[in-house]
């Protein structure tokens, strides 16, 4: 019953930040269960299996809401699938104590991206022309997503939906849905992936999935009272940077240093990282000056104006 309490707490703690910021409930997850004592494999297959649920009401969320391009769905979602399966069936294969070094290392890769895209992004511009992307373009995109979410516990998110909004050829709330529901192939392609590669030992994970599935219901009401509330770049950097340090440690002890280089390492991990969330914060509370007359200037585009 403690440990069903626990992982409930660490799913609502990670429907808070991705229900604040729109991803990172799989790397926030896999972190704190990494945290608490749970295999790096059985922790991402646990992650996954959860987020079979919780993709599958959010796509259909996001379909009555007609937030979906159901062509950049499959686009999408097909290679993502298969990049999942792969990563999952390679991250079962490996023993324990090389699994957590390897998640540790793209969790920290993917905190360090969280970290600085939310403390020094820079405004996108998002087109009205309605051009759809390639499948060139996105079946790599989800094959690479799909991997590095299964092989690291997280990740779909952050790669594939900040690089289609980079990209500005889809409305951000149709790159939003359309990546949710998506995601929910992956899910299910590294579930089974992680089903085959662990067996029974992925069966004995029910009290951390039920409990994350839990606590992201609990939660999701609170995410987004906390969205209207709290900066999405404050909250994201302040995030990245828990996900940088906490996977560093296992990495430092990992390739053995020891004191004072470790105390360097974490010293200058924590400056930065307060560094960045200090600036967030700044660009937070600056004040946005918008023309009373609320027309655009001549010789700029609607979205030009958007971004300001």
């Amino acid at each position: 019953m403690r440990s069903l309490l626990i992982f409930t707490l660490v799913g609502a703690g990670a429907q808070l930040v991705d229900g604040a910021l729109g991803m990172a409930f799989g790397v926030t997850a896999t972190t704190l269960l990494v945290l608490s004592g749970v295999g790096a494999a059985q922790a991402s297959a646990a992650v996954h299996l959860a987020e079979v649920g919780t993709t599958f009401a959010s796509g259909l969320s996001h379909w009555k809401f007609k937030n979906i391009d159901w062509v950049l769905v499959a686009k999408l979602g097909a290679p993502g699938a298969v990049g999942a399966f792969v990563g999952a069936t390679v991250l079962s294969s490996l023993a324990t104590e090389h699994a957590a070094p390897l998640m540790a290392a793209i969790l920290v890769a993917i905190g360090t991206y969280v970290l600085l895209r939310f403390s020094l992004r820079t405004p996108l511009t998002f087109g009205t022309r309605g051009t759809s992307h390639s499948t060139k373009f996105l079946a790599p995109l989800g094959l690479f997503g799909g991997f590095i979410d299964a092989s690291g516990g997280g990740g779909w998110g952050p790669v594939t939906t900040s690089t289609l909004l980079s990209q500005g050829k889809t409305a951000p709330r149709t790159v939003i849905g359309s990546v949710s529901a998506s995601e929910f192939l992956v899910s299910v392609a590294a579930s089974l992936g992680f089903l085959i590669g662990l067996r029974q030992e992925f069966l004995q994970n029910w009290p951390v999935v039920v409990g994350l599935m839990v606590g992201g219901v609990i939660a999701a009401p609170f995410a987004a009272w906390l969205v209207s509330r709290v900066s999405p770049a404050l909250l994201g950097s302040a995030v990245g940077g828990v996900i940088v340090l906490t996977n560093s440690q296992k990495l430092v002890h990992f390739f053995d240093i020891h004191w004072p280089w470790s105390t360097v390492i974490y010293s200058v991990i924590v400056v930065v990282w307060v560094s960045l969330v200090v600036y967030a914060w700044r660009v937070s509370r600056a004040p946005r000056f918008v023309p009373e007359t609320g027309e655009v200037a001549a010789g700029e585009s609607d979205s030009e104006s958007i971004t300001r």
